[in-house]
């Protein structure tokens, strides 16, 4: 609310300072979430204060096993080859899943012909799946790419095909009407991209949690490097310390790559409408006066209908 007596200069520039404000409050977490996060800290400690360490240790020694973690350089490299494989999988099930959604969606016949395996790929656990990769091939590296591959394909595959036929067919003609001569690369880049970037952006979401439970797994089972492995050998030596210690790894990684994808969404999506954008019903009205300068207007306005009423009785 702007304060009496300022000039309009004066004015704008106090508003824009409250909108500069309120934007960088958005980016801290709310309220809500620190109250909650603290509340479940100290219920930690309560409860690990009446408990074995092998059952649920304290919270501080937790936490400097985490940085333990990440400073030795041995451990570090298990956490960073865990994240490589887990990168390189989805990378590789997003392009291969992307190429075989637009062509289902573009092809009807080949929708007919690859929908029933994506459905079947799709219903396979992730459990049958580890076996398979293990039977099938000897290396491990194999073994947890296929493994990836297979159950992060379908995400990827649904959400492009299903995204490519949401896109209005008069957007298509449009846009072949103000460029007759356009190539299919310029229709892809300018109709069939935005169309299909926010439905990839949310499987990449749902696939890197599930993409990191599955390389657990299969690390578990059978590596000899990784974050899976130093769970099992924790878990041999009852340490629940280090269990949470790499858990919460696992746990950090996911949190950098979902802010990564974020910002990339933030970048791409710009185009879209944000809160801060007034609304068209907002914008064509007039900005209402403040209450305390309005209330003599209104009072002098209505003294001034009653006296005309008077005059036209």
């Amino acid at each position: 609310m702007a304060l009496p007596g300022l000039s309009n200069l004066e004015r704008r520039g106090q508003e824009t300072w409250l909108r500069r404000v309120q934007r960088s409050s958005r980016r801290l977490p709310p309220v809500e979430t620190v109250l909650a996060m603290a509340g479940g800290a100290v219920l930690w400690v309560i409860i690990a204060a009446g408990t074995e360490d092998y059952i649920l240790p304290q919270l501080h020694v937790v936490l400097l096993r985490i940085v333990e973690l990440f400073v030795d350089s041995g451990q570090r490299w298990d956490w960073m080859v865990t994240m490589i494989r887990i990168l390189l999988g989805i990378i590789t099930a997003f392009f291969v899943g992307t190429i075989a959604g637009l062509a289902m969606g573009k092809s009807q016949r080949l929708s007919n012909v690859l929908m029933p395996y994506m459905q079947i790929i799709q219903g396979i656990p992730s459990l049958a799946w580890v076996m398979i990769a293990i039977i099938w091939f000897q290396e491990v590296e194999v073994r947890i790419w296929f493994l990836l591959l297979m159950v992060c394909l379908t995400g990827f595959a649904f959400q492009a095909k299903d995204s490519y036929r949401a896109i209005p067919k008069e957007l298509r003609d449009m846009a072949k009407s103000l460029r007759p001569r356009r190539s299919r690369l310029d229709m892809f880049r300018t109709v069939t991209l935005p169309g299909i970037v926010p439905d990839l952006l949310t499987a990449w979401k749902v696939n890197l949690g599930l993409g990191t439970r599955v390389v657990l797994i299969a690390e578990f089972a059978g590596a000899t490097i990784g974050v899976g492995y130093q769970l099992r050998i924790e878990q041999q030596f009852f340490r629940m310390d280090g269990v949470l210690a790499w858990t919460a790894s696992l746990v950090i990684f996911v949190l950098i790559i979902q802010k990564i994808i974020e910002l990339v969404e933030r970048r791409l999506l710009r185009y879209r409408p944000t809160g801060d954008a007034p609304q068209v019903s907002e914008a064509g009205q007039k900005p209402v006066a403040d209450s305390d300068d309005s209330a003599p207007a209104l009072q002098t306005e209505a003294a001034g209908a009653a006296d005309n009423g008077g005059r036209r009785e």
